[in-house]
């Protein structure tokens, strides 16, 4: 046998090779050829081929066990029982940037389904592999490792903390710098998803200077960049008072109001998150908003979506609003309330109208004037509706009392408060009939309404237990009328008047 045919041999078992972890990669990116791959013992065939001596087919392999990985628990399962993990980590400090590349991708694909998954990839030293592939001169390393960090620490603070201490924080800062949009996209993401967890690593991702770099970009024309960006302010101000403080003080104002129109749907959900989460901390910083025209902004784009994206609006104004008088009547002023009103008429999931609800009973809750803005948007008649459906969440039915009971304590607005008469259960009715109760005394052209339009009927025929509150209460109301007046709207008055006429005998 000649020496080219022993090579011929070896050219053809490279050829197979190449060919197989090539397939096996394509396959691998349609989920239908996933169960049958995994049968047929895919994992114990492509592990030493990780090894190979092909740089190529080293790289295909690694690819090819990402993309499996990606899919499912299981298979991210099969990587970490099969000692596959050491392999790869060594590989990220010794291969070349292709397959440093494929090997990150690997190791974000097991870590992202599930806390253990990610412990795993901590455990066989991935961290400080993926720290170092931070330094890296190649960009797609880089954006490679930033996005396995990433990974790992959004599933809990002590993963998290993990990352911290190998030292990413730092380097991520690093990378939000470079020119590639990949690589700050991933790096702001990476960073949002360690602050989000807690007071101390948010402070981390602060102390970094990290702060000053991504305020620089919400004005960037990246989408992708933004939504990222403003996800990471948010979850930095979300902690405490400080770090909110901290967010504001890097002049986001009024520049940030403009992402509310942004194209990009997330885009402006994430800014509408940022201004919910600075503006619930104090009375301070929801004043610096409104200052900036913030309100007025978010009225706006709750007028302009639709669905979960305006959950974070909704909230918004109601944390204003709860903080002073003042904080709520620019909500009023600013036409949060009819905006409001067709969000809880137009939005079909319960959360969306519990937050709702919420926010009414935040404007309401303050004064007479207050709650008369919100009566007169015809909105008691729905919350008191969602409160009596039993289709309606329990947070929903809860949500809606709350909101009921703090306008109703100081709603002086008859008019609205009528219609409640007629549907109200005894536990909502008390609140409303303790409101007639203590305007009718002094207004004299209520007293008159409030028999004309039949009101005063429908207080006689209410039944209250003797010695309670409502009892009380329609006392109070009867006190104002002559004592004729209430036995003639008195329920069975006319069979009384005609019992008199049968007896009555005509001289």
């Amino acid at each position: 046998m000649s020496q080219r045919q022993v090579l011929q041999v070896f050219e053809q078992y490279q050829k197979a090779r190449t060919q197989f972890v090539q397939t096996v990669a394509e396959l691998a990116t349609r989920p239908q050829n996933i169960e049958t791959l995994q049968n047929a013992g895919v994992m114990s065939l492509l592990r030493p081929l990780l090894l190979d001596v092909v740089p190529t087919i080293q790289q295909t392999s690694a690819l090819a066990l990402g993309r499996l990985a990606n899919y499912n628990d299981d298979l991210a399962e099969a990587i970490v029982k099969g000692d596959i993990l050491p392999q790869l980590v060594y590989s990220l400090a010794e291969q070349n940037r292709f397959y440093k590349k494929a090997a990150a991708f690997v190791l974000r694909a097991v870590a992202k389904h599930s806390p253990s998954l990610a412990q795993a990839v901590v455990d066989c030293g991935g961290l400080d592999a993926l720290v170092i592939s931070l330094e890296e001169f190649d960009p797609g390393v880089k954006e490679a490792a930033a996005w396995a960090l990433g990974y790992i620490a959004r599933h809990n603070a002590h993963l998290s903390q993990a990352v911290v201490d190998a030292g990413a924080v730092p380097l991520l800062v690093l990378c939000i710098q470079e020119p590639e949009v990949a690589l700050k996209r991933i790096s702001a993401s990476a960073l949002s998803d360690i602050a989000k967890h807690s007071p101390e690593l948010a402070q981390t991702v602060v102390d970094t200077g990290a702060i000053a770099h991504l305020s620089q970009m919400i004005l960037n024309p990246d989408a992708k960049l933004k939504r990222q960006v403003f996800s990471a302010l948010s979850q930095i101000s979300k902690h405490s008072v400080d770090l909110a403080e901290m967010v504001v003080e890097a002049e986001i104002f009024p520049s940030v109001l403009l992402g509310l129109r942004d194209p990009d749907e997330y885009v402006r959900k994430n800014v509408a998150t940022l201004i919910r989460e600075i503006t619930k901390h104090t009375a301070e910083l929801s004043q610096l908003v409104v200052n900036a025209g913030g309100v007025a902004a978010v009225v706006d784009y709750l007028g302009e979506c639709h669905g979960g994206v305006r959950l974070p609006g909704i909230m918004m104004l109601g944390y204003v609003a709860a903080h002073s008088e003042n904080l709520a009547m620019a909500v009023i002023v600013s036409k949060g309330v009819p905006q409001l009103a067709l969000c809880l008429s137009e939005e079909s999931e319960d959360y969306i109208k519990a937050a709702t609800a919420w926010s009414f009973g935040q404007i309401g809750r303050h004064t007479p004037e207050h709650s008369r803005a919100v009566a007169t948007a015809n909105v008691l008649p729905k919350l008191l509706a969602l409160y009596m459906d039993t289709d309606s969440s329990e947070d929903l039915q809860i949500k809606a009392k709350k909101a009921l009971k703090n306008i109703l304590q100081k709603c002086t607005h008859l008019p609205a408060l009528e219609p409640l008469l007629y549907e109200a259960p005894s536990n909502i009715l008390k609140h409303v009939v303790y409101q007639f109760s203590k305007v009718l005394p002094h207004d004299s052209k209520a007293r008159r309404l409030f028999v004309t339009s039949g009101g005063l009927k429908k207080v006689q025929e209410i039944k209250a237990d003797v010695g309670s509150d409502l009892q009380e209460y329609i006392n109070s109301i009867n006190n104002c009328y002559p004592e004729e007046i209430v036995r003639y709207y008195s329920p069975g008055y006319s069979e009384t008047l005609l019992e008199r006429i049968d007896k009555y005998q005509p001289v």
